[in-house]
């Protein structure tokens, strides 16, 4: 198996996880680029909400979209966003990929500004 069909499976296997928890997720991905956050309702069938470094005010005011700084800008953008929504407690669905670096900065800022997992 490649790097991505093992981070795929991984992500499986918590997707299904949090499908039998029946909450709402945080789902985060990662390119070499740019970072990306949704907010998922429940069912998975509807996004809520969504922030990412190509939005133009945060792309505009970011040196690079592959950057901790980026993270952080997108864990604030998203959970004010999902407060405005009037979601306030998510699951965290890391897509697969390692807690640490721009995915741990992010879900930290998230919960910094509101956001409960």
């Amino acid at each position: 198996m490649n790097k991505r069909t093992t981070r795929l499976r991984r992500a499986r296997k918590t997707r299904a996880h949090i499908a039998d928890l029946k909450m709402v997720r945080l789902c985060v991905f990662r390119s070499n680029s740019h970072i990306y956050a949704q907010i998922i309702n429940a069912e998975g069938d509807k996004v809520l909400a969504q922030a990412s470094t190509l939005e133009s005010d945060l792309k505009d005011s970011l040196k690079s979209g592959s950057t901790v700084e980026a993270a952080v800008a997108v864990g604030r953008r998203i959970a004010e966003k999902a407060k405005a929504v009037g979601v306030d407690k998510v699951a965290f669905d890391r897509s697969g990929f390692q807690y640490h670096g721009r995915v741990k900065a992010l879900a930290e800022a998230a919960r910094e500004n509101g956001l409960s997992f």
